[in-house]
């Protein structure tokens, strides 16, 4: 049998009388729509509840899946630990996740559980399904950095999985919205919260998945989200199927959206392949960049293809432009992959005889030797995208009040330690915050004197 029916919630502690202790009178149409979600669940009478959390082992290039016949957990940890729930595994089910992700080349399986217990993601719609009088066996599940394609694709392993055992399934996906929606929350307030938790909750309301994967990794990130790839894994494992959707509730008045959405399958819909439709749409766009490369971003690009998959370094090539060939000066290369950074290098003035070798240069370093990151993939490299910086002359400013994040790139130093940002970076709108990542990606202290320098730069994206 396949998966029923899948649910969104949200993981708040405070929800919890015992903990929010009155509190949780503020989000009572969270709870009461909470209550209904596992009403469902336990008229379904599934025979394993498949439950993503933000909260368990994660790793950047993995999916974690938690071994063992079983686990328990309590919320001590928020001074409530009479709120305890003992959850059986279905062993045979995480096995032929593990072996059906192998078979889609996805990077799953048991190793590395760092915390046997259940952690709070996980808990909480236990605890709210214990209310109930049900309990089925679960499959915990792990999120990952993999990209939204890779989530949606684990979700369809799981779907294939549970239908290879012929099981009955529902689908938790556990995880909170924006944590930057009011100004006196716990993390403060971003313009891009609302604007995240709006596009989520209406790809609830709609059930149109494509809208939920289209969403900006950027705008997830600056939203300080917790629970997008835990719908994206869910709209994986409802991959062509006819759901009716409904949006239960949401509210934020902690700072926090609670979004809870209901997802009943009502068949097969061979329509709804939003996985394969999101990847045709992120081609055409690749394909698109690639067609309006100039020089300088084309030449960073072969470069860097030329390196990963020969380790050989690419000659000039016969058509560069004479700008290429004859001026001189620091160069920055940067790769994104799925609109994250996947590795950035530059230098600050001038280490080449021309541009152009500057470009090969940096290009290759970018790719291989950025220590933040492992060295770039033969297979990553059509995924991703390019962007040259060429730095204009570094100038002494005698304060911040002369930078501009949109206009000038920053150069803090103190001692030998330097800290370089680039300008008009995404998410980077405000002096103090452009000079603070400088110091930290120099290691320099916040009390710590430095002197400043401001750059201009000519971007070829």
């Amino acid at each position: 049998m396949p998966v029923v029916a899948a649910y969104a919630v949200p993981h708040p502690p405070i929800l919890l009388p015992e903990i929010g202790r009155g509190e949780e009178q503020k989000i009572q149409k969270t709870a009461r729509a909470y209550a209904e979600v596992m009403r469902r669940v336990a008229a379904h009478q599934p025979d394993v509840l498949i439950v993503t959390s933000p909260h368990t082992t994660l790793y950047a290039d993995y999916f974690h899946v938690s071994p063992g016949r079983g686990a328990e957990g309590s919320m001590a940890r928020f001074r409530a630990p009479e709120l305890s729930v003992r959850a059986d595994y279905d062993a045979e089910l995480v096995q032929q996740i593990a072996l059906q992700a192998e078979k889609q080349g996805i990077s799953a399986g048991t190793q590395g559980e760092r915390d046997r217990s259940l952690d709070h993601g996980t808990l909480i719609p236990l605890l709210f399904l214990q209310k109930t009088g049900f309990r089925c066996p679960i499959v915990r599940v792990g999120l990952s950095g993999l990209s939204t394609a890779a989530h949606y694709q684990f979700g369809q392993c799981i779907a294939h999985a549970v239908d290879a055992l012929h099981r009955k399934a529902v689908f938790i996906a556990s995880g909170d919205l924006s944590h930057k929606l009011t100004a006196d929350g716990p993390y403060g307030y971003a313009e891009q919260g609302p604007v995240f938790d709006k596009a989520l909750t209406a790809a609830f309301a709609s059930g149109r998945f494509d809208d939920l994967l289209a969403i900006s990794p950027l705008l997830a990130a600056d939203a300080a989200e917790c629970g997008w790839r835990s719908f994206q894994i869910m709209a994986g494992a409802l991959d062509q199927k006819s759901v009716s959707a409904e949006l239960l509730s949401y509210e934020g008045p902690f700072g926090v959206g609670y979004g809870v959405a209901a997802f009943e399958v009502a068949g097969e819909d061979c329509g709804r392949n939003y996985g394969q439709l999101f990847e045709q749409a992120q081609e055409n766009q690749l394909r698109e960049i690639r067609a309006r490369e100039d020089a300088y971003v084309r030449l960073a690009r072969q470069s860097a293809e030329k390196f990963v998959r020969s380790g050989k370094r690419l000659k000039l090539p016969d058509t560069l432009p004479q700008e290429l060939l004859q001026q001189r000066s620091g160069v920055f290369v940067s790769l994104k992959k799925d609109g994250q950074l996947r590795g950035c290098i530059g230098t600050l003035s001038a280490a080449e005889n021309n541009l152009a070798l500057e470009i090969i240069r940096n290009a290759v370093s970018a790719a291989t030797e950025d220590p933040r990151f492992e060295p770039v993939r033969a297979d990553e490299l059509p995924a991703l995208v390019y962007s040259v910086d060429v730095l204009g002359p570094m100038e002494s400013i005698p304060s911040k009040s002369m930078l501009d994040p949109a206009q000038y790139g920053v150069v803090v130093q103190n001692g030998s330690r330097r800290g370089l940002l680039l300008p008009a970076l995404e998410g980077v709108d405000t002096v103090d915050k452009q000079i603070d990542i400088a110091r930290r990606k120099a290691g320099i202290e916040p009390d710590e004197a430095v002197r400043l320098f401001r750059f201009q730069v000519v971007r070829h994206v």
